[in-house]
């Protein structure tokens, strides 16, 4: 068991214990895999010229508050394997500390996604993309992120437990994260729902979410 304090502006903000293993069937997230792909071939997510990779996907396991994730500083890579997916099993975001296994170290936003699953048990699939023009369109229209909150943070974990608990964001299933500029997070039943949610979005920037 590795147990790493990564703080650099490169991705990891939290402190994770990772217990380094093969790699994960692929029977375990197959919409994964899918979907991950989607976000990629339309480029929400993907690597800036600097190298700094953006976007990451997640999955729930079998109703539990355990999730799989796409690895950090994956974005670069055009096609995601199984050697490419981690497994979150615990959170405390108070501590800033996040337990994990797999080949690769999860994702910087794994607490982001957490807090999701934790609040909302229905929800069992989470896409977070970067998107500057949607960003902008939806900044404080939908449920938004404090400024101040940095992306991967407890700050920033904090902040959408209160945005779960004071909206409508349940039921909206898309919020913006206004200190990580481009930041846009989509929730669902399944990743077939939350995708949506972003096509939709895209599509029309009018957009205000969907209904129970």
């Amino acid at each position: 068991m590795a147990k790493i304090r990564i703080m650099d502006e490169g991705y990891i903000k939290f402190q994770p214990i990772w217990t380094k293993t093969q790699a994960f069937s692929v029977s375990g997230f197959h919409d994964l895999l899918k979907y991950r792909q989607k976000c990629y071939d339309r480029e929400w997510i993907g690597v800036y010229p600097d190298g700094i990779g953006f976007g990451n996907i997640s999955e729930r396991i079998d109703g539990g508050k355990a999730f799989f994730i796409s690895g950090s500083a994956t974005g670069s890579i055009s096609i995601l394997g199984p050697e490419q997916v981690a497994k979150v099993t615990a959170v405390t975001a108070a501590e800033n500390k996040l337990w994990c296994s797999g080949p690769v170290l999860a994702s910087s936003e794994s607490m982001s996604h957490a807090v999701i699953y934790e609040q909302l048990p229905w929800v069992n699939g989470v896409i977070h993309i970067h998107h500057l023009g949607l960003w902008q369109h939806l900044l404080h229209k939908v449920p938004t992120t404090p400024a101040d909150a940095p992306y991967g943070s407890p700050e920033m974990v904090a902040g959408i437990a209160h945005l779960l608990e004071t909206t409508d964001l349940p039921t909206r299933r898309l919020f913006v994260m206004e200190g990580h500029e481009e930041g846009i997070f989509a929730f669902g039943k399944d990743l077939e729902e939350a995708f949506g949610v972003l096509v939709r979005g895209n599509r029309d920037r009018s957009f205000s979410g969907v209904t129970a």
